[in-house]
């Protein structure tokens, strides 16, 4: 497949980003089509559509791991975890390596089970009951708000978008409208997603922060943090004695850090 696009916005790295598209609606990307593909004509008629589906590689995996947000935290965005006695990601919550024989026709060793974060990170799924991005073929789909189409100088034509899960750079290989009338199915069961649901956090950003940020950054900074970012095996003990780790990302060009006790997350 040909890389078609890529997605531009403030998360330069994968901690931080909403776990999928539409939780933080007001999160604003761009999508700019590659030299080849800058052709009017292949937007003709996509101006009627409010949504649009986006097909993307998870460009940034590394080797499975559940999250990697324990690391040091590093000027190119990783997760912070000061206080917390780890200096590293948990070994016991590492993906395993694949089991003997488990491997696509490019020989690409692939997992069947995987840890959800909506059920702590401590409880194995199939991978094809899950959307992680550790998957046979690294494909990811979402479906996003099409705010408008703009004229951008030498780039052409951009799609502005909202809602995205996709970080900076990521690659589009296609995009589709969607339609409501056989893409929704509002009686859809939704498994164990729904016998778990997520618990919002209360947000307190710091003025000295928030004063840095444009109006449209705080809210969707707020809307980040309240799905609660942190590795799901952290979320999962969260309690008094969470108070004292501190956990970081980049967002909009700054060190976002915030820490999380009785149900509040503070940033700063």
């Amino acid at each position: 497949m040909e890389v078609i696009a890529r997605i531009q916005n403030d998360f330069p790295t994968k901690f931080g980003l909403p776990r999928q598209s539409g939780l933080a609606p007001s999160l604003r990307s761009k999508i700019v089509f590659e030299p080849a593909y800058r052709v009017p004509e292949a937007l003709r008629g996509l101006e009627g559509f409010s949504h649009i589906w986006l097909i993307w590689g998870f460009s940034a995996n590394e080797a499975p791991a559940l999250q990697r947000a324990a690391e040091p935290f590093t000027p190119k965005g990783r997760a912070l975890a000061y206080g917390s006695g780890q200096a590293g990601p948990r070994p016991d919550l590492k993906e395993p390596a694949a089991l003997p024989g488990l491997r696509t026709p490019e020989n690409r060793q692939w997992s069947p089970t995987v840890r959800p974060p909506r059920l702590g990170g401590n409880v194995r799924m199939g991978v094809f009951a899950t959307r992680s991005p550790f998957r046979p073929n690294p494909i990811g789909l979402s479906s996003v708000r099409l705010e408008g189409i703009e004229a951008d100088g030498e780039n052409g034509l951009v799609l502005i978008v909202s809602g995205a899960d996709l970080m900076d750079g990521t690659p589009i290989y296609d995009i589709k409208p969607y339609l409501p009338g056989v893409d929704a199915h509002p009686d859809a069961a939704d498994g164990f997603v729904g016998e778990n649901p997520q618990q919002l956090l209360d947000v307190q950003i710091d003025p000295a922060l928030a004063a840095e940020l444009s109006d449209a950054q705080r809210e969707t900074l707020r809307e980040i943090l309240a799905q609660d970012p942190r590795p799901a095996y952290h979320a999962s003990r969260a309690s008094l004695a969470d108070s004292g780790r501190i956990y970081g990302f980049t967002y909009a060009g700054r060190e976002i850090h915030f820490i999380v006790a009785l149900g509040i997350i503070r940033a700063y």
